[in-house]
């Protein structure tokens, strides 16, 4: 079983933030906001039927709903570290980003509009 994500050390999350904010995508910072921000999804929208994909940074397991034991789960939701990192913070929306092609999702419960945005 993958080990559990965790929330982000407050200081060096905001300090995260700040960079990202101004511009700067230093990898270490957005490796640290997504898995944040994947924890934050875990712990607010428990579950195991939405599979929320950051790669090459992280996955989570989240949304209730049907519960899948092996391969693929009833859906998916696939996106890059910047487009996860500025829904979680509310700078993108959810359709706003499906429609851009950022966010590819698919089957039930693949949208998360109910959850967003995280910070």
């Amino acid at each position: 079983m993958p080990a559990r994500l965790r929330l982000a050390d407050p200081a060096a999350l905001a300090a995260a933030l700040a960079r990202f904010a101004a511009g700067e995508r230093l990898p270490a910072d957005l490796r640290l906001l997504t898995k944040h921000f994947l924890a934050v999804l875990e712990t607010r929208a428990p579950g195991r039927s939405v599979e929320v994909r950051v790669p090459p940074y992280a996955a989570v397991q989240a949304v209730e709903g049907v519960r899948h034991t092996r391969g693929t789960p009833p859906a998916v939701v696939e996106m890059d570290a910047v487009t996860w990192i500025t829904l979680a913070g509310g700078a993108v929306s959810w359709p706003d980003a499906e429609r851009s092609g950022k966010v590819r999702a698919s089957g039930q419960r693949a949208d998360l509009t109910p959850y967003l945005p995280l910070a």
